[in-house]
């Protein structure tokens, strides 16, 4: 079963926007290193930011999928397809992460592993945003 700040919108709203920032800024951080040229504390922050979206917003996503997809998918059949959308685009956000995951460890700080943070960043506000116009109808 889904936790009461899940099932509420604008707790729900609040969760993402406060995880997404975090990772807006240290993702800015992580550009600003890169382009000083400090890849030692570039790769030490994309590591710390890499942890974010790990134990932030993917657990969150498991949560979401674990408790209220299921919820909503048995009180709104109708829902099916978005629900599948909304699963895709965890996949999608699990999928840049291991890239990553695997850029970091094979060539540390690199603009690759930039694009991917910022990629993450635009799945998730488009995710967000249509899991948000779903949400207050359960």
């Amino acid at each position: 079963m889904a936790g009461p700040a899940l099932r509420k919108a604008d707790s729900h709203a609040s969760i993402h926007e406060a995880a997404l920032q975090e990772a807006r800024e240290l993702t800015n951080v992580y550009a600003n290193l890169m382009k000083n040229g400090a890849t030692d504390d570039a790769l030490e922050t994309a590591l710390i930011l890499l942890e974010h979206w790990e134990t932030r917003t993917l657990a969150h996503a498991d949560a979401e999928e674990k408790g209220l997809y299921k919820e909503i998918a048995d009180h709104s059949p109708e829902l099916h397809d978005n629900i599948v959308a909304l699963t895709r685009d965890h996949d999608l956000l699990r999928s840049l992460a291991t890239e990553i995951n695997s850029i970091l460890e094979e060539d540390g700080a690199t603009y690759g592993a930039l694009q991917r943070f910022q990629a993450l960043i635009l799945v998730d506000e488009m995710h967000n945003e249509e899991e948000e116009r779903i949400l207050p109808e359960h």
